[in-house]
Protein backbone atom coordinates (compact mmCIF):
# COMPACT_ATOMS: atom_id res chain seq x y z
CA UNK A 1 0.00 0.00 0.00
CA UNK A 2 1.06 3.67 -0.34
CA UNK A 3 2.55 5.29 2.19
CA UNK A 4 1.21 8.77 3.13
CA UNK A 5 4.06 10.83 5.11
CA UNK A 6 2.38 14.20 4.33
CA UNK A 7 -0.53 16.00 2.82
CA UNK A 8 -1.00 16.91 -0.80
CA UNK A 9 1.51 20.39 -1.38
CA UNK A 10 -1.48 22.10 -2.62
CA UNK A 11 -4.33 20.99 -0.26
CA UNK A 12 -5.37 23.99 2.14
CA UNK A 13 -8.75 23.50 2.73
CA UNK A 14 -9.07 21.75 6.17
CA UNK A 15 -13.09 20.99 5.55
CA UNK A 16 -15.52 19.46 3.02
CA UNK A 17 -18.49 20.82 2.40
CA UNK A 18 -21.08 18.76 0.70
CA UNK A 19 -24.57 19.50 -0.55
CA UNK A 20 -26.54 21.43 1.67
CA UNK A 21 -30.10 20.02 1.22
CA UNK A 22 -28.15 17.09 2.61
CA UNK A 23 -27.46 18.66 6.27
CA UNK A 24 -30.04 18.05 8.86
CA UNK A 25 -31.71 21.23 10.20
CA UNK A 26 -29.22 23.42 12.35
CA UNK A 27 -25.98 21.71 11.06
CA UNK A 28 -23.48 23.20 8.99
CA UNK A 29 -23.08 21.60 5.25
CA UNK A 30 -19.37 20.59 6.20
CA UNK A 31 -17.21 18.16 7.97
CA UNK A 32 -13.35 17.90 8.70
CA UNK A 33 -11.17 16.74 6.29
CA UNK A 34 -8.49 15.08 8.55
CA UNK A 35 -10.38 14.69 11.73
CA UNK A 36 -13.35 12.37 12.42
CA UNK A 37 -16.29 14.08 12.37
CA UNK A 38 -17.78 15.13 16.26
CA UNK A 39 -21.11 14.12 15.05
CA UNK A 40 -22.81 11.28 12.44
CA UNK A 41 -25.03 11.65 9.66
CA UNK A 42 -27.32 9.79 7.68
CA UNK A 43 -26.05 7.02 5.57
CA UNK A 44 -27.37 8.72 2.35
CA UNK A 45 -25.68 11.86 2.99
CA UNK A 46 -22.06 9.73 3.98
CA UNK A 47 -22.40 7.59 0.90
CA UNK A 48 -22.83 11.56 -1.08
CA UNK A 49 -20.05 12.71 0.56
CA UNK A 50 -17.55 9.81 -0.60
CA UNK A 51 -19.31 8.86 -4.00
CA UNK A 52 -18.67 12.89 -5.09
CA UNK A 53 -15.54 12.53 -4.17
CA UNK A 54 -14.63 9.17 -6.19
CA UNK A 55 -15.47 10.89 -9.36
CA UNK A 56 -12.28 12.06 -9.57
CA UNK A 57 -11.19 8.93 -10.26
CA UNK A 58 -10.49 7.10 -13.65
CA UNK A 59 -12.46 5.15 -15.20
CA UNK A 60 -11.26 1.26 -14.45
CA UNK A 61 -11.84 -0.12 -17.86
CA UNK A 62 -10.27 2.53 -19.65
CA UNK A 63 -7.22 1.99 -17.37
CA UNK A 64 -4.85 0.13 -19.94
CA UNK A 65 -2.11 0.87 -17.64
CA UNK A 66 -3.36 -1.92 -15.25
CA UNK A 67 -2.90 -5.55 -15.02
CA UNK A 68 -5.54 -6.00 -12.70
CA UNK A 69 -9.46 -7.02 -13.45
CA UNK A 70 -11.91 -4.76 -13.75
CA UNK A 71 -14.79 -6.43 -15.15
CA UNK A 72 -16.39 -9.55 -13.57
CA UNK A 73 -20.10 -10.78 -14.26
CA UNK A 74 -23.29 -9.42 -12.53
CA UNK A 75 -23.67 -12.78 -11.18
CA UNK A 76 -19.89 -12.96 -10.03
CA UNK A 77 -20.54 -9.38 -8.45
CA UNK A 78 -23.89 -10.86 -6.10
CA UNK A 79 -21.38 -13.64 -4.92
CA UNK A 80 -18.74 -11.48 -3.75
CA UNK A 81 -21.60 -9.34 -1.99
CA UNK A 82 -22.57 -12.16 -0.42
CA UNK A 83 -19.71 -13.59 0.63
CA UNK A 84 -18.12 -10.22 1.47
CA UNK A 85 -18.38 -9.96 5.33
CA UNK A 86 -16.26 -13.83 5.34
CA UNK A 87 -12.83 -14.10 6.83
CA UNK A 88 -11.04 -16.20 5.18
CA UNK A 89 -8.61 -17.46 8.33
CA UNK A 90 -11.97 -18.25 10.32
CA UNK A 91 -11.92 -21.53 9.07
CA UNK A 92 -14.23 -23.42 11.68
CA UNK A 93 -16.65 -20.29 10.85
CA UNK A 94 -15.95 -20.95 7.19
CA UNK A 95 -15.39 -24.29 6.47
CA UNK A 96 -16.92 -24.36 2.87
CA UNK A 97 -14.87 -21.27 1.84
CA UNK A 98 -11.43 -23.11 3.26
CA UNK A 99 -13.29 -26.20 0.96
CA UNK A 100 -13.54 -24.06 -2.00
CA UNK A 101 -9.79 -22.91 -1.62
CA UNK A 102 -8.07 -26.14 -0.94
CA UNK A 103 -10.67 -26.90 -4.81
CA UNK A 104 -9.22 -23.90 -6.25
CA UNK A 105 -5.40 -24.57 -5.29
CA UNK A 106 -5.79 -28.03 -6.49
CA UNK A 107 -7.29 -26.83 -10.04
CA UNK A 108 -4.49 -24.92 -9.96
CA UNK A 109 -1.81 -27.09 -9.57
CA UNK A 110 -2.95 -29.01 -12.33
CA UNK A 111 -2.80 -26.34 -14.52
CA UNK A 112 0.73 -25.88 -13.45
CA UNK A 113 1.73 -29.87 -14.40
CA UNK A 114 2.24 -30.59 -10.49
CA UNK A 115 2.05 -34.55 -9.94
CA UNK A 116 -0.09 -33.55 -6.72
CA UNK A 117 -2.27 -32.12 -8.25
CA UNK A 118 -6.07 -33.57 -7.60
CA UNK A 119 -7.29 -35.42 -4.44
CA UNK A 120 -6.63 -32.01 -2.56
CA UNK A 121 -2.92 -32.94 -1.91
CA UNK A 122 -1.11 -30.10 -3.45
CA UNK A 123 1.00 -27.91 -1.47
CA UNK A 124 -0.02 -23.93 -1.44
CA UNK A 125 -2.66 -21.45 -0.24
CA UNK A 126 -4.10 -18.14 -1.62
CA UNK A 127 -2.47 -14.75 -0.86
CA UNK A 128 -3.51 -11.48 -1.41
CA UNK A 129 -1.79 -11.28 -4.16
CA UNK A 130 1.05 -12.37 -6.47
CA UNK A 131 3.03 -10.08 -4.32
CA UNK A 132 2.48 -12.08 -1.18
CA UNK A 133 2.99 -14.99 -3.17
CA UNK A 134 6.14 -14.07 -4.21
CA UNK A 135 7.34 -13.41 -0.65
CA UNK A 136 6.36 -16.85 0.36
CA UNK A 137 8.02 -18.39 -1.83
CA UNK A 138 11.17 -16.43 -1.33
CA UNK A 139 10.93 -17.28 2.12
CA UNK A 140 10.54 -20.75 0.81
CA UNK A 141 13.92 -20.43 -1.33
CA UNK A 142 15.89 -18.89 1.80
CA UNK A 143 14.89 -21.36 4.56
CA UNK A 144 15.94 -24.54 2.08
CA UNK A 145 19.31 -22.88 1.13
CA UNK A 146 20.07 -22.26 5.15
CA UNK A 147 19.02 -25.75 5.92
CA UNK A 148 21.20 -26.95 3.24
CA UNK A 149 24.12 -24.37 4.26
CA UNK A 150 23.84 -25.47 7.97
CA UNK A 151 23.94 -29.41 6.96
CA UNK A 152 27.82 -28.66 5.30
CA UNK A 153 28.86 -26.79 7.75
CA UNK A 154 28.77 -23.70 5.88
CA UNK A 155 28.19 -20.16 6.99
CA UNK A 156 24.39 -18.53 6.10
CA UNK A 157 24.73 -14.97 6.47
CA UNK A 158 25.04 -13.91 2.85
CA UNK A 159 22.41 -15.20 0.78
CA UNK A 160 21.45 -13.60 -2.77
CA UNK A 161 18.67 -13.95 -5.11
CA UNK A 162 19.29 -13.90 -8.89
CA UNK A 163 16.93 -12.09 -11.19
CA UNK A 164 16.47 -9.76 -14.30
CA UNK A 165 16.57 -6.17 -13.43
CA UNK A 166 13.38 -6.00 -14.79
CA UNK A 167 11.63 -7.77 -11.95
CA UNK A 168 8.51 -6.38 -10.11
CA UNK A 169 9.23 -4.11 -7.54
CA UNK A 170 7.94 -6.81 -5.09
CA UNK A 171 10.92 -8.82 -5.43
CA UNK A 172 13.38 -6.18 -4.12
CA UNK A 173 10.89 -5.44 -1.36
CA UNK A 174 11.38 -9.38 -0.49
CA UNK A 175 15.14 -9.01 -0.95
CA UNK A 176 15.30 -5.83 1.60
CA UNK A 177 13.21 -7.37 4.22
CA UNK A 178 14.36 -10.46 4.74
CA UNK A 179 17.91 -9.36 4.48
CA UNK A 180 19.05 -11.14 1.03
CA UNK A 181 21.33 -9.40 -1.90
CA UNK A 182 19.33 -9.15 -5.09
CA UNK A 183 21.12 -9.84 -7.51
CA UNK A 184 19.29 -7.87 -10.56
CA UNK A 185 21.27 -9.18 -13.92
CA UNK A 186 21.84 -6.70 -16.29
CA UNK A 187 18.80 -7.06 -19.60
CA UNK A 188 19.64 -5.15 -23.29
CA UNK A 189 21.66 -5.91 -26.36
CA UNK A 190 18.42 -7.71 -28.18
CA UNK A 191 17.01 -8.93 -24.69
CA UNK A 192 14.24 -6.94 -22.85
CA UNK A 193 14.69 -9.66 -19.86
CA UNK A 194 16.78 -12.15 -18.20
CA UNK A 195 18.54 -14.92 -20.48
CA UNK A 196 19.67 -18.58 -19.45
CA UNK A 197 23.45 -17.24 -19.70
CA UNK A 198 23.07 -14.28 -17.46
CA UNK A 199 21.34 -16.27 -14.68
CA UNK A 200 23.51 -18.61 -14.84
CA UNK A 201 26.77 -16.56 -14.40
CA UNK A 202 25.37 -14.88 -12.32
CA UNK A 203 24.53 -17.89 -9.54
CA UNK A 204 27.24 -18.84 -6.61
CA UNK A 205 26.52 -21.20 -3.82
CA UNK A 206 25.04 -18.52 -1.94
CA UNK A 207 22.53 -18.04 -4.37
CA UNK A 208 19.03 -18.98 -2.93
CA UNK A 209 17.53 -19.32 -6.14
CA UNK A 210 16.31 -17.81 -9.86
CA UNK A 211 13.43 -16.03 -10.45
CA UNK A 212 12.53 -16.15 -14.10
CA UNK A 213 9.42 -14.04 -14.69
CA UNK A 214 6.26 -15.44 -16.69
CA UNK A 215 5.26 -12.47 -18.44
CA UNK A 216 7.34 -9.06 -17.92
CA UNK A 217 5.82 -6.51 -16.60
CA UNK A 218 7.36 -3.71 -19.25
CA UNK A 219 6.37 -5.45 -22.48
CA UNK A 220 4.08 -8.72 -21.40
CA UNK A 221 6.85 -10.86 -23.08
CA UNK A 222 7.94 -14.12 -21.27
CA UNK A 223 11.37 -15.20 -20.06
CA UNK A 224 12.78 -18.45 -21.27
CA UNK A 225 12.28 -20.65 -18.84
CA UNK A 226 12.95 -23.78 -19.65
CA UNK A 227 16.60 -22.43 -21.11
CA UNK A 228 17.41 -20.79 -17.47
CA UNK A 229 16.65 -24.42 -16.24
CA UNK A 230 18.80 -25.98 -18.72
CA UNK A 231 21.60 -23.82 -18.01
CA UNK A 232 21.36 -23.99 -14.02
CA UNK A 233 21.51 -27.92 -15.55
CA UNK A 234 24.66 -27.24 -16.87
CA UNK A 235 25.72 -25.34 -13.30
CA UNK A 236 25.30 -28.25 -11.36
CA UNK A 237 27.05 -30.61 -13.97
CA UNK A 238 30.17 -28.53 -14.05
CA UNK A 239 30.23 -26.59 -10.91
CA UNK A 240 27.96 -28.46 -8.38
CA UNK A 241 25.57 -25.57 -7.87
CA UNK A 242 22.16 -27.20 -7.20
CA UNK A 243 20.17 -23.59 -7.60
CA UNK A 244 16.01 -23.49 -7.84
CA UNK A 245 14.07 -21.85 -9.88
CA UNK A 246 10.26 -19.44 -8.37
CA UNK A 247 8.77 -18.46 -11.37
CA UNK A 248 6.90 -15.42 -10.92
CA UNK A 249 3.63 -16.24 -13.49
CA UNK A 250 1.87 -13.45 -12.15
CA UNK A 251 0.13 -13.01 -15.61
CA UNK A 252 1.33 -15.92 -17.47
CA UNK A 253 0.32 -18.92 -15.11
CA UNK A 254 -3.05 -17.77 -16.20
CA UNK A 255 -2.49 -17.77 -20.17
CA UNK A 256 0.22 -20.00 -20.92
CA UNK A 257 -1.96 -22.87 -19.94
CA UNK A 258 -4.71 -22.02 -21.93
CA UNK A 259 -3.07 -20.56 -25.04
CA UNK A 260 0.50 -22.27 -25.02
CA UNK A 261 0.06 -25.31 -23.85
CA UNK A 262 3.15 -26.60 -25.30
CA UNK A 263 5.66 -24.43 -23.80
CA UNK A 264 7.36 -25.94 -20.87
CA UNK A 265 7.90 -23.69 -17.96
CA UNK A 266 6.17 -25.26 -15.07
CA UNK A 267 6.54 -28.26 -12.50
CA UNK A 268 7.34 -30.37 -15.77
CA UNK A 269 10.95 -28.85 -15.20
CA UNK A 270 12.16 -30.87 -12.45
CA UNK A 271 14.42 -27.13 -11.37
CA UNK A 272 10.95 -25.11 -10.99
CA UNK A 273 10.46 -25.78 -7.18
CA UNK A 274 7.31 -22.96 -6.52
CA UNK A 275 4.70 -20.33 -9.22
CA UNK A 276 2.83 -17.74 -8.17
CA UNK A 277 0.18 -16.22 -9.77
CA UNK A 278 -2.30 -13.15 -9.37
CA UNK A 279 -6.22 -14.90 -9.41
CA UNK A 280 -7.17 -10.74 -9.99
CA UNK A 281 -5.06 -10.42 -13.24
CA UNK A 282 -5.66 -12.86 -15.77
CA UNK A 283 -6.82 -15.14 -13.21
CA UNK A 284 -10.23 -12.95 -14.03
CA UNK A 285 -11.27 -11.80 -10.29
CA UNK A 286 -11.42 -8.53 -8.88
CA UNK A 287 -8.50 -7.17 -6.82
CA UNK A 288 -7.48 -9.07 -3.85
CA UNK A 289 -6.71 -12.51 -4.72
CA UNK A 290 -3.46 -14.25 -5.32
CA UNK A 291 -2.34 -18.18 -5.54
CA UNK A 292 1.03 -19.73 -4.69
CA UNK A 293 1.87 -23.55 -5.41
CA UNK A 294 5.15 -25.71 -4.58
CA UNK A 295 6.19 -28.97 -6.10
CA UNK A 296 5.37 -30.49 -3.28
CA UNK A 297 5.40 -30.78 0.28
CA UNK A 298 9.43 -30.94 0.79
CA UNK A 299 9.87 -27.83 -1.34
CA UNK A 300 8.10 -25.80 1.65
CA UNK A 301 10.03 -25.92 5.04
CA UNK A 302 7.86 -27.35 7.89
CA UNK A 303 9.17 -24.48 10.04
CA UNK A 304 7.37 -22.08 7.91
CA UNK A 305 4.08 -23.85 8.71
CA UNK A 306 1.58 -22.65 11.27
CA UNK A 307 -1.31 -25.11 12.61
CA UNK A 308 -4.67 -23.24 13.15
CA UNK A 309 -7.63 -25.25 14.88
CA UNK A 310 -9.87 -25.78 12.30
CA UNK A 311 -13.00 -28.38 12.58
CA UNK A 312 -12.10 -29.74 16.26
CA UNK A 313 -8.69 -30.49 13.81
CA UNK A 314 -5.33 -28.51 12.53
CA UNK A 315 -5.26 -26.49 9.54
CA UNK A 316 -1.44 -25.47 8.63
CA UNK A 317 -1.37 -21.96 7.21
CA UNK A 318 1.50 -19.45 5.44
CA UNK A 319 0.75 -16.09 4.92
CA UNK A 320 1.98 -12.49 6.17
CA UNK A 321 -1.11 -11.54 6.46
CA UNK A 322 -4.14 -13.02 9.02
CA UNK A 323 -7.28 -11.55 8.34
CA UNK A 324 -8.47 -11.22 4.68
CA UNK A 325 -11.96 -11.26 2.58
CA UNK A 326 -12.89 -14.86 1.31
CA UNK A 327 -15.41 -13.23 -1.54
CA UNK A 328 -11.89 -13.26 -4.04
CA UNK A 329 -11.73 -17.48 -3.38
CA UNK A 330 -15.74 -17.93 -3.89
CA UNK A 331 -15.07 -15.60 -6.92
CA UNK A 332 -12.45 -17.69 -8.19
CA UNK A 333 -13.77 -20.99 -7.70
CA UNK A 334 -16.75 -19.76 -9.66
CA UNK A 335 -14.81 -18.52 -12.50
CA UNK A 336 -13.39 -22.10 -12.67
CA UNK A 337 -16.86 -23.76 -12.64
CA UNK A 338 -18.59 -21.06 -15.26
CA UNK A 339 -15.71 -20.87 -17.50
CA UNK A 340 -13.69 -24.04 -17.35
CA UNK A 341 -10.66 -24.86 -19.57
CA UNK A 342 -12.38 -23.63 -22.89
CA UNK A 343 -14.03 -20.97 -21.19
CA UNK A 344 -10.25 -19.44 -19.79
CA UNK A 345 -8.61 -20.40 -23.32
CA UNK A 346 -11.66 -18.08 -25.23
CA UNK A 347 -11.30 -15.20 -22.71
CA UNK A 348 -7.34 -15.20 -23.06
CA UNK A 349 -7.40 -15.83 -26.68
CA UNK A 350 -9.88 -13.29 -27.36
CA UNK A 351 -7.64 -10.90 -25.10
CA UNK A 352 -4.30 -11.86 -26.90
CA UNK A 353 -6.25 -11.79 -30.34
CA UNK A 354 -6.95 -7.65 -29.18
CA UNK A 355 -3.42 -7.15 -28.52
CA UNK A 356 -2.00 -8.19 -31.60
CA UNK A 357 -4.89 -6.48 -33.86
CA UNK A 358 -3.84 -3.42 -31.49
CA UNK A 359 -0.09 -4.13 -32.04
CA UNK A 360 -0.45 -3.96 -36.17
CA UNK A 361 -2.71 -0.71 -35.75
CA UNK A 362 -0.04 1.10 -34.30
CA UNK A 363 3.03 -0.21 -36.03
CA UNK A 364 1.20 0.76 -38.81
CA UNK A 365 0.49 4.99 -37.83
CA UNK A 366 4.21 5.41 -38.30
CA UNK A 367 5.73 7.03 -35.46
CA UNK A 368 5.92 4.08 -33.36
CA UNK A 369 8.61 0.96 -32.70
CA UNK A 370 6.92 -2.20 -31.41
CA UNK A 371 8.91 -3.45 -28.27
CA UNK A 372 6.38 -6.27 -28.11
CA UNK A 373 3.53 -7.24 -30.02
CA UNK A 374 0.40 -8.96 -27.20
CA UNK A 375 2.14 -12.41 -28.63
CA UNK A 376 2.68 -13.88 -25.18
CA UNK A 377 1.02 -11.97 -22.71
CA UNK A 378 -1.74 -9.77 -24.33
CA UNK A 379 0.07 -6.39 -23.67
CA UNK A 380 2.01 -4.47 -26.33
CA UNK A 381 4.83 -2.36 -25.70
CA UNK A 382 5.78 0.37 -28.21
CA UNK A 383 8.35 3.73 -28.31
CA UNK A 384 8.16 7.23 -30.55
CA UNK A 385 11.74 7.23 -31.04
CA UNK A 386 12.60 9.62 -33.49
CA UNK A 387 9.19 10.98 -33.27
CA UNK A 388 8.61 15.34 -32.84
CA UNK A 389 6.95 14.22 -29.30
CA UNK A 390 7.42 12.03 -26.52
CA UNK A 391 5.98 9.06 -25.26
CA UNK A 392 4.79 11.48 -21.98
CA UNK A 393 3.23 13.59 -24.74
CA UNK A 394 1.12 10.98 -25.85
CA UNK A 395 -0.26 9.36 -22.36
CA UNK A 396 -1.26 13.30 -21.49
CA UNK A 397 -3.51 13.44 -24.99
CA UNK A 398 -4.94 10.09 -24.66
CA UNK A 399 -6.05 11.12 -20.83
CA UNK A 400 -8.26 14.05 -22.40
CA UNK A 401 -10.62 11.07 -23.79
CA UNK A 402 -10.61 9.43 -20.88
CA UNK A 403 -8.07 6.54 -21.72
CA UNK A 404 -4.81 6.10 -19.21
CA UNK A 405 -1.76 5.01 -21.39
CA UNK A 406 1.08 4.82 -19.18
CA UNK A 407 4.57 6.18 -20.50
CA UNK A 408 7.66 5.19 -18.44
CA UNK A 409 11.51 4.43 -19.07
CA UNK A 410 12.21 0.94 -19.53
CA UNK A 411 14.05 -0.90 -16.67
CA UNK A 412 17.62 0.28 -15.41
CA UNK A 413 20.19 -0.99 -18.75
CA UNK A 414 17.17 0.46 -20.67
CA UNK A 415 16.21 3.41 -18.92
CA UNK A 416 17.14 5.42 -22.08
CA UNK A 417 14.28 3.72 -23.90
CA UNK A 418 11.01 4.86 -22.60
CA UNK A 419 7.49 3.28 -24.25
CA UNK A 420 3.91 3.35 -23.85
CA UNK A 421 1.80 0.16 -22.67
CA UNK A 422 -1.26 -1.12 -23.80
CA UNK A 423 -2.77 -3.90 -21.22
CA UNK A 424 -6.04 -5.99 -22.87
CA UNK A 425 -7.69 -7.73 -19.67
CA UNK A 426 -11.03 -9.54 -20.19
CA UNK A 427 -13.92 -7.03 -21.27
CA UNK A 428 -11.74 -4.96 -23.24
CA UNK A 429 -13.36 -6.00 -26.51
CA UNK A 430 -12.21 -5.27 -30.20
CA UNK A 431 -14.90 -2.46 -30.02
CA UNK A 432 -12.91 -0.45 -27.33
CA UNK A 433 -9.53 -1.43 -29.07
CA UNK A 434 -10.59 0.32 -32.42
CA UNK A 435 -11.70 3.24 -29.89
CA UNK A 436 -8.46 3.41 -28.52
CA UNK A 437 -6.83 3.45 -32.19
CA UNK A 438 -8.85 5.69 -33.33
CA UNK A 439 -8.07 8.77 -30.40
CA UNK A 440 -4.59 7.59 -30.41
CA UNK A 441 -4.74 8.06 -34.13
CA UNK A 442 -6.36 11.67 -33.72
CA UNK A 443 -3.53 12.41 -30.81
CA UNK A 444 -0.58 11.66 -32.99
CA UNK A 445 -2.04 13.71 -35.89
CA UNK A 446 -2.07 16.90 -33.64
CA UNK A 447 1.05 16.40 -32.01
CA UNK A 448 2.87 15.58 -35.55
CA UNK A 449 0.89 18.38 -36.70
CA UNK A 450 2.41 20.98 -33.87
CA UNK A 451 -0.61 23.41 -34.11
CA UNK A 452 -3.04 24.43 -31.60
CA UNK A 453 -6.30 22.35 -31.53
CA UNK A 454 -8.64 24.03 -34.22
CA UNK A 455 -12.16 25.06 -33.35
CA UNK A 456 -13.58 21.57 -34.46
CA UNK A 457 -11.46 20.01 -32.41
CA UNK A 458 -12.08 21.56 -29.11
CA UNK A 459 -13.93 20.02 -26.39
CA UNK A 460 -16.46 23.19 -26.00
CA UNK A 461 -19.87 24.59 -25.27
CA UNK A 462 -22.04 26.40 -27.83
CA UNK A 463 -24.99 28.24 -26.94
Amino acid sequence: MALHQEAHPDQVDESIDFRPQYARLGEEASVPRFRMPAGSMTPATAYQIVHDELLLDGNARLNVATFVTTWMEPTADVLMTECASKNMIDKDEYPQTAELELRCLNMIADLWSSADAGGGRATGCSTTGSSEACMLGGLALKWRWRARRRAAGKPTDAPNLVMGANVQVCWEKFCRYWDVEPRLVPVGDGATHLTADRAAAACDENTIGVVAILGSTFDGTYEPIADIAQALDALRTERGLDVPIHVDAASGGFIAPFLDPDLAWDFRLPRVQSINASGHKYGLVYPGVGWIVWRDADALPEDLVFKVDYLGGEMPTFALNFSRPGAQVAAQYYNFLRLGRDGYTRVQQACRDTARWIADEVAGLGPFTLVSDGSALPVLAFSAEGSPFSVYDVSDGMRARGWQVPAYPFCPDLQDLHVLRIVVRNGFSRDLGGLLVNDLRRVVHRLTAGAPATDEQRTSFHH
